[in-house]
């Protein structure tokens, strides 16, 4: 389906220099950010307490939100699981014990109970650094063995110039992701993490449906130049990528306004990863293609398979 079409290629990549240089800066400042200020990762990562309490009726939210915070608990994460009257309660690690959670949970229980005698403690579990340390480790040897079978894919579904291409294009986009985190000391939760693994498979998937139409018009446009197939590719693909990115960036965006602190970084990490995905599939993973020297006899024998 197409809302649109070009009929005059946009040469994309006589501009690829000028856009890979700004994408190399924002890069480095990404890079800069991390090494300087470094995440702020979540209680998943660095231990806490984890109270669950409940509510005779619907929980406010935003009032207990507050009356948490108002305890010196900033950081504190509140939400809602299994019903509207179930709450669950995150606390950063004070000096790191058990006995510190237990009175972390009391102080906070009687400010509750300030508010609504009827709230009651359901459990109150204490998560030391040591799990935190392995759910970190854990995290990036997802996020390396998502990227090694990215490039295992591309490699057997393309060619190495491709493969090595949409890699680059796609630690771009994390690292991106990471450096705005790092940058404004937003929270680094898991289910940040997990945005951050749906953005690889999401930007790759772009990188993918370009890639696919370039290697078809090597087959089509046999007097045509490496540059013209490439700009033809992504022209003839706009129509999809605005369909696409614009109907998942509206989801994204609705969960951004309306889902509230809970889903707050994890649609904020989206947000960032699907805008600078397109990007990166298009000025970067396309352009490195291109650099790398990626020709029509490069594909010849895919091409020949495809017709046996």
């Amino acid at each position: 389906m197409e809302f649109f079409r070009i009929r005059r290629d946009i040469p994309f990549m006589r501009h690829a220099l000028v856009f890979n240089v700004i994408s190399v800066l924002t890069f480095a400042a990404a890079v800069a950010f991390l090494a300087i200020r470094g995440l702020n990762f979540s209680i998943e990562f660095t231990g806490g307490t984890v109270m669950e309490v409940a509510y005779p009726k619907a929980a406010d939210l935003e009032s207990i939100r507050n009356q948490v915070t108002a305890l010196g608990y900033a950081d504190a994460q509140v939400q809602t699981f299994g019903t509207s009257r179930d709450v669950m309660i995150r606390l950063p690690l004070k000096d790191g014990s058990g006995a510190a959670a237990s009175r972390q949970s009391e102080q906070v229980m009687a400010a509750l109970k300030q508010a609504d005698a009827e709230v009651a403690l359901r459990r109150v579990e204490f998560v030391g650094p040591q799990v935190g340390k392995e759910l970190f480790t854990d995290g990036a040897l997802a996020l390396l063995m998502v990227v090694v079978g990215i490039m295992v894919y591309l490699a057997f579904r393309f060619e190495w110039k491709f493969s090595v291409a949409a890699i680059i294009a796609n630690l771009h986009d994390v690292v991106i992701i990471l450096g705005f985190f790092a940058a404004f000391q937003w929270e680094f939760s898991l289910s940040v993490l997990a945005a951050v693994l749906a953005v690889l498979g999401y930007s790759v998937n772009e990188s993918v449906v370009i890639f696919d139409r370039i290697r078809e018009n090597f087959r089509k446009m046999r007097k045509a130049s490496t540059t013209e197939v490439i700009d033809n590719a992504i022209t003839s693909t706009i129509s999809r990528t605005i369909i696409t990115h614009g109907s998942t960036q509206i989801m994204v965006l609705s969960m951004l306004i309306f889902g509230g602190p809970t889903l707050h970084y994890f649609a904020l990490a989206l947000t960032i990863g699907i805008l600078f995905g397109i990007y990166s599939s298009v000025f970067v993973a396309a352009a490195i293609a291109m650099w790398l020297g990626i020709r029509r006899e490069d594909l010849v024998k895919q091409i020949g398979r495809a017709h046996v």
